[in-house]
């Protein structure tokens, strides 16, 4: 990519709660001789974001998530574009075009199977022509888990059949953001089935090598383990499908796990509920206006949450267990990944890829020092090897 666009990083929708925390981070971490930007369509809502981070020179540049030609011009300005405008399956399409066309890397923190599978099917091929990375789950959908996953392969016999389970725990709140997000995704089933058959048609599956990505089955693991149905498994099976690292037959599963089984039927239970409750429009609009977007945590509640995914992984005769953790999993660990993830696109030595792709197969181990160093712990909790 040539180097003679004003900037390395422009951050769209720093006016969000998300966003603000990911400008925040940038502004603490990016480091002075970094070329970054803000983009928004509300000019005073990002000068009161960036007197608030303490960068008054930092540039402000107009963006509208419904104006694409807006959105071409700071995709041709800059070397990365990290975006938290939400929901992406209605917000988000105009952006991942322009990156595509520009030849621009393209970051951002959906959990929305829907608009990955369409993202896919419409702007693949032209980033790969232009050499756009198009990295999609850059927060806690999908990080530690793909690269999770990642790291504990690693650490698995080369050529052999491998299995990995991982086990979500945590504790957090949700913002309105997310909120809204979560509950468009689970009104939208019909739609998102349509965009997986399509990209089922047109993506091309390793030659010679099998790979599933699946929620885990209900199983009693000295607390109780439960299915999972996130976009986390998919994004590890793309990258396993991407990396012949994860050799010929692969396999992930993907848990929610809780001490208790009355725990576990309550999360089931409402789970279903809210999935049920998404379908009916007037009930999903009384649902998102008890959570308006914009607010989230308080820095108290956040300083409570934290997560841990846990993996045991299985191949050739060996064993690994490895465990991914860190603090408040939604907001201030997403803003930090969201950061290195478009920092490590901007200035990391990386594989050649181009076209959709997943942080694993773009980033791998660049990303995984970057979020060590961030204070996000890689660790290795067992090991049978030797």
């Amino acid at each position: 990519m040539s180097d003679d666009r004003p900037y390395d990083i422009v951050l769209f929708g720093a006016t969000g709660f998300t966003g603000a925390l990911t400008a925040q981070y940038l502004a603490r971490n990016a480091g002075p001789e970094r070329r970054w930007a803000l983009a928004g369509r509300d000019r005073a809502r990002l000068e009161a974001v960036r007197k608030r981070i303490g960068l008054p020179e930092l540039p402000l540049l107009h963006a509208d998530a419904s104006d694409p030609a807006s959105l071409a011009e700071i995709a041709r300005r800059t070397r990365v574009v990290a975006t938290t405008v939400g929901p992406y399956v209605l917000h988000g399409e105009p952006l991942v075009a322009a990156c595509a066309a520009a030849g621009t890397h393209y970051a951002d923190i959906t959990g929305e199977p829907e608009f990955v599978d369409l993202a896919f099917a419409r702007h693949h091929a032209t980033a790969r022509e232009t050499g756009a990375k198009l990295v999609h789950a850059c927060g806690f959908d999908s990080v530690p888990h793909d690269l999770g996953v990642y790291f504990t392969v690693q650490r698995l016999p080369e050529g052999v059949p491998i299995s990995v389970d991982g086990y979500v725990r945590g504790g957090g709140r949700p913002s309105g953001g997310t909120v809204h997000s979560a509950v468009t995704a689970l009104s939208r089933a019909r739609q998102s089935a349509r965009a997986a058959l399509v990209r089922r048609r047109l993506e091309e599956r390793p030659a010679g090598r099998r790979v599933r990505g699946l929620p885990g089955p209900p199983r009693n693991v000295g607390g109780w383990a439960l299915p999972l149905p996130t976009i986390d498994p998919r994004i590890v099976a793309r990258s396993a499908r991407a990396l012949e690292r994860y050799g010929p037959d692969f396999t992930y599963r993907h848990h929610l796990a809780v001490r208790r089984l009355p725990e576990a039927l309550g999360l089931a239970a409402g789970a279903g509920a809210l999935a049920l409750l998404a379908q009916f429009p007037p009930v999903r609009s009384r649902l998102l206006d008890r959570f308006p977007a914009g607010g989230g945590p308080t820095p108290e509640q956040r300083a409570k949450s934290w997560f841990t995914v846990t993996f045991d992984g299985r191949g050739g005769g060996e064993r690994v267990v490895t465990e991914v953790s860190g603090g408040d999993p939604g907001y201030d660990e997403t803003a930090k990944m969201l950061g290195e993830s478009a920092l490590c696109l901007a200035f990391d030595d990386l594989p050649e890829t181009a076209g959709q792709t997943t942080t694993a197969a773009a980033m791998g181990e660049a990303l995984i020092g970057r979020l060590q160093r961030a204070g996000i712990t890689f660790r290795v909790l067992r090991d049978s090897r030797g």
